[in-house]
């Protein structure tokens, strides 16, 4: 069955401002388990003086960096799960969007979905990463939703959602981080209906619900269109 989505709501969370900017790659990690047979997702509250999204909670993610480009990983994507991705960007660029996801995952949160690996010292994004003595797991990411944030806002975004399990994490809670949320914590799937939250947030939550069920199921992309909010389904095969 496919999710509803608040357009409404879509609106408020960020009101038009009339600027015009082109939205910029961001990659956003869902990790989940499960504690006494409840499944549970990992959610941090924005800091109240964002620009963007203040206050509301939200996973672990952002923008796109030219370190992602280059990073070396433990382990590469699914092949269907890459499959999907080049139907939307290049095979390089759809690889740095997963490294993102998890790179920003870390910063925010602290969280290593990672291999062990001898530390390292690199530049750019990736020192703090590698220091820990840790390569990214790839192999342990679903890609599992596609949004764009609507023209006229202060930010733009076309933002491409993984899921991970909690169990390819090298150590399973979460620390304080960059200080970009000012709470993080595992939080039950079924709790979260009562968070304050973006209205893609709560839609791309419907998604994980689902696919904790049904792992195949076709992939939500959701952007505005002619003035509209329109979902389309990628249902080809992975």
């Amino acid at each position: 069955m496919n999710q509803p989505f608040d357009a409404a709501q879509d609106l408020a969370d960020a009101p038009r401002t009339g600027e015009r900017q082109r939205p910029k790659d961001a990659a956003t990690l869902i990790l989940t388990r499960s504690r006494r047979s409840r499944p549970e997702v990992l959610m941090g509250r924005r800091a109240p003086g964002h620009v963007f999204m203040a206050s509301k909670w939200v996973f672990p993610g952002g923008r796109i960096e030219r370190g992602d480009f280059s990073a070396a990983a433990a382990s590469e994507l699914p092949a269907g799960d890459l499959a999907r991705l080049v139907r939307e960007a290049p095979v390089r660029r759809a690889r740095a969007l997963a490294l993102a996801a998890v790179r920003e995952t870390f910063e925010e949160t602290g969280l290593l979905l990672a291999e062990p690996a001898p530390p390292a010292s690199v530049a750019g994004p990736w020192r703090a990463f590698r220091a820990e003595g840790a390569l990214p797991d790839l192999a342990a990411l679903s890609y599992v939703a596609r949004a764009v944030t609507p023209p006229g806002r202060t930010r733009r975004f076309d933002a491409r959602f993984f899921m991970a399990g909690a169990a390819a994490l090298l150590r399973p809670e979460p620390t304080a981080g960059c200080g970009e949320l000012d709470e993080i914590a595992w939080i039950p799937l079924d709790e979260t209906t009562a968070l304050d939250l973006p209205a893609i947030t709560r839609f791309v939550l419907g998604e994980v619900r689902a696919r904790l069920e049904e792992p195949n199921r076709p992939l939500p992309f959701v952007r505005m269109v002619r003035g509209s909010h329109r979902i389309d389904y990628d249902d080809q095969p992975a």
